[in-house]
Parts: C-alpha cells; structure tokens; sequence
C-alpha cells in the first residue's frame, strides 16, 4: 500500500518542472522529441542569419554594419522565439521576415526614390510593431461560446471566411514547398516561361556544386527523408539535413572552406562584432538601438506619405503572414480548437508583435512568426520546448556561425519540400463543389506560391471571395423580389467588408 502511495506521488526534478511546465506528455511528445524538433526548425531556418543582413544592406558583407545587422537578426530571432517558447508555449519560431527586409532594404537602397538612413527605415518597423501589438491588445466583443474578450486582431480572424482559411494551409504548404525547390536549385530561372527545371545534364555542375549539383542533394536528402519517416524513425528530417550535407561535399556544394573562416562574412571573431554593434554609433556600424540615434533625423514632412504608407504595408503583411503561417502549421497536426483556431492564439498574437517592436530596437526588419516552424512541428514537435531549443541554438549562432553555415541550403531545402507534403492534406477538407467557395480557395491557394506571398494569397482570396458574395447576393435579391420569396441571408461581416477594404488600398498602393 505504501508502495503504491509513493508511485502515485508527482514526480520530482528538473525534468519533470519541464514537463509539468510545457505540458510535453499531455500533448503526446517527449523531451527527447522536443529537442530534436527544435534542432530541425533551426536547420531548416538558419540561412536567415546571412541572407537577412544581405537583403536590407544593398553592400552585401562589404558593408560595415553587416555583422551588426547579423547579430541583430540572431538577437531578434532569440527574442521572438523565447516569446513563443515561454509565454505562447507553442512549437513556433521567429526571426526577421523575407520580404520584410527586402522592404527595409529597398528603403534604404533608394528604391522609393528616397534614400533612407537604416535607423529611419527601422522606426517605421518600430510604429507598425506598436501598431500591431495594439490591435492584439485593443478589445473588440466578446466570444460567444466562451464569453471571454476577443482583440481586434482575434475578430479579424473570426471574419475570414471558411473556404479560405481551409485553403490557407495548402498555400502555404505549396509555398513551401516553391520555396525549398528554388533554394535547391531544382526549379530554376527560365527567360521564357519564368520558371524551369534545372538540367541534370550539365555536368559541369558537379565539378563546381552547380545546380544541377545542388539539386541531387536537395532530392538525396527528401528521398532518405521520406524512407525514414515510412519506417517511423525519429528525427528522419535531421538524419536527412546532414546525409545531404556530406553528400554535398564530394559534389562541392559543401564548402568546408566555411568551417574554417575562409568565406567571406562568415568569421569566428564574434567579439569585435559584438563591439560595432553595440558602439550605437552608426557612422562606425552600430545598428543597436539606431531608431533612437538616427531614426527621427531621418524623417521629413517630403517623406510623410511614403512612411505612412510604409507602416501600414508593413503592419498588413506581419499580420495576415504570421495568421496564414499559424493557422496553416496548427491545423495541419490538429493544433487548433473546433472552429479552427490555434491553440493559445492571444499568445501567439502578443509575441508576435511584441518581437516585431524589440527587433526594430536590436536593429533588424519585421520580426515574425517562420513558415520552416513547421518541420519542428513535422518531426514531432508540439510544444514551447521546441521553440526554446531553437532560441538557444540561434544565440549560439552568434559564437559559432561557421558551423551552421557549414550545412548547404540545398540539403535543409528538402525539409520545406517534405513538409510542403504534409501539409497538402488539408485540400480534402474544401468543399469544391460549391463554386462559391472554390473559386476563393483555389485563388488563396494558387497565389501564395505564384505570387510568393502569404499575405498576398490571403488578400486575393478575400477579395474574390467578397465580390463573387456581393454579386450572388444582389441576384438572389432580384430574383427574390421577382418570385416573391424569402429574402437572402446578407453573410459577409462588417470586418470582413473592413478587411477586404484594406486589401484594396494594399493592392492598390503595393
């Protein structure tokens, strides 16, 4: 009896306050299985830390703020990640969007047709941020099951229509996927048709780590992906990131040059970075804090419009991305609630946004929620363990760059191909035999890929969807009127009308 007592108590430990803390056994996972689908969300995520400084410095390496905007990009995908792990508790990581910094760097290049200090560009950031993270704080009604206050940002997902939240994660499972096959090399530029699939026939390529080269690794590492996952054997997305990795360098697309410093922008010198980047002196490259040392000097009454329309393009896109993204990797493992919300989605909301406003004071873009999240979520991972594991592996980054830039981006693009996979088994669930509510979920789905971006699949698909509604409406309210009959049911929201009205102006003014 006394036995039994001491089975039936709690158990104790640093491990059991983990799993007590994260839930990790309520939701079906293992420490073990956490950790490892961490380590695959950063593999799969890490290239950020050198393409996202390449995207919002026109100089590339040559630039003397790149280390500080590489510092920067780990310090915010540190903090938006430890957000998702601790307060969210949800298996999702953050770092500066693609796209996003393209915009930043456009600004800053002169693309507007102004030319923008880096600290300017990043205020705007720091605005939409505050701007985002009140619209997840501003109540607005309450939910009608449970009775408890909704944010503005929570109604809005609420007023999208159901065919196309349906649709959103096939999108971005296709988007994904277009992704991981470009970085591969697999599909191609092609002059005539836009896009091609590379020639496996040059053979030049494997004696140079060509595309052609890049893409045998790239479809090598899915194939052994594949086999793993058939047998059920953990961490299949690893084993296949490094089998490629080392296939990779007989075919010269692993550079072993990285490991040892010898590629440009890659060194193993972090502290001289660290002390540019804190120096809060632009001139000599210090990025840390720059919203307060030149944001505000940078501003003019001549660049008002642009700023403004600025800050309200980069709000939309972090909004609707980081809620296509979540919807998209929660409802493809049954992460969500019966109305097809994620789990802690206040949290998610909050930690976004929150990123978003401390990333532009670290010195980066927009900081949002990742799409590669879902290969943690694919290799298990359900909880904040998986986003913790990735926070640390991202601070370590920062010491050791040369070892993560070591795995070529054609070997962890066969995780986004593989996960691109997984996700396209939500299309079953889409009624399309309603041409009411097919045509807006094929047009989500088709123009994320095409048009490269979440917020852009989600903008076409309500604005289809809106106008095809408004449309059957007015005819079945003339041919009410003429049979006499009952009058039709008005179904679209006023946020939906409000949302689809943004879209406009954001199509508009893109």
């Amino acid at each position: 009896m006394e036995d039994k007592q001491i089975e039936a108590q709690p158990k104790k430990g640093f491990k059991a306050k983990l799993d007590n803390f994260f839930g990790i056994s309520a939701n079906g996972s293992s420490i073990k299985i956490e950790i490892i689908a961490g380590i695959a969300t950063f593999l799969a995520m890490v290239y950020i830390l050198v393409v996202n400084p390449n995207n919002i410095l026109y100089g590339g390496t040559a630039d003397p703020r790149w280390s500080s905007v590489f510092i920067a990009t780990a310090f915010g995908a540190v903090i938006g990640t430890l957000l998702m792990a601790l307060l969210a508790k949800m298996p999702l990581a953050q770092a500066p969007g693609l796209g996003l910094n393209s915009a930043v760097g456009a600004l800053v290049g002169g693309a507007a047709g102004i030319v923008f200090p880096l600290g300017t560009a990043l205020l705007l950031v720091f605005i939409s941020g505050i701007i985002f993270l009140v619209l997840s704080i501003v109540p607005c009604g309450r939910n009608k099951k449970t009775g408890a206050l909704m944010s503005l940002r929570e109604k809005i997902f609420d007023g999208i229509p159901k065919p196309i939240r349906m649709a959103i994660p096939v999108g971005i499972g296709l988007f994904i996927a277009f992704i991981g096959l470009q970085n591969a090399k697999i599909i191609v530029d092609n002059p005539y048709t836009l896009v091609g699939l590379v020639k496996f026939n040059n053979i030049s390529d494997y004696q140079t780590g060509g595309p052609a080269a890049q893409a045998v690794v790239c479809i090598t590492a899915l194939i052994i992906i594949g086999v793993l996952s058939h047998f059920k054997i953990k961490g299949a997305v690893i084993i296949g990131i490094l089998a490629g990795t080392v296939l990779g360098i007989p075919l010269h697309v692993t550079n072993i040059d990285t490991l040892i410093g010898k590629t440009p922008g890659i060194t193993w010198k972090f502290w001289e970075n660290f002390g540019t980047y804190f120096s809060m002196d632009p001139a000599s490259g210090g990025v840390f804090a720059s919203i307060f040392t030149e944001g505000f000097a940078g501003l003019s009454p001549e660049i008002a419009g642009t700023c403004v329309v600025t800050i309200i393009s980069f709000c939309m896109i972090d909004m609707f991305d980081t809620m296509g993204t979540v919807v998209g990797i929660t409802s493809s493992v049954g992460m969500v609630d019966e109305d097809g919300k994620p789990h802690n989605y206040d949290k998610i909301m909050y930690s976004d946004s929150i990123a978003t406003v401390t990333g532009a004071i670290m010195g980066t873009s927009t900081v949002t929620t990742f799409v590669e999240s879902s290969v943690g979520v694919a290799a298990g991972g359900r909880t904040g363990l998986t986003a913790l594991t990735t926070a640390i592996l991202f601070f370590l980054a920062i010491f050791i760059l040369p070892v993560f830039a070591f795995i070529p981006s054609s070997a962890a693009a066969a995780a986004l191909i593989y996960v691109g996979v997984l996700m396209m088994h939500s299309v079953v669930d889409i009624d399309f035999k309603n041409i009411k509510n097919a045509i807006p979920a094929f047009v989500t789905i088709i123009a994320m890929p095409l048009a490269y971006s979440i917020t852009d699949g989600i903008g076409c698909g309500i604005i289809t969807y809106v106008i095809l509604s408004l449309i059957t409406y007015v005819a079945d309210l003339i041919v009410a009127a003429i049979k006499h009959t009952e009058k039709p049911k008005f179904d679209l929201s006023v946020v939906m009308m409000v949302v689809f009205a943004l879209f406009v102006v954001y199509f508009a003014t893109k």
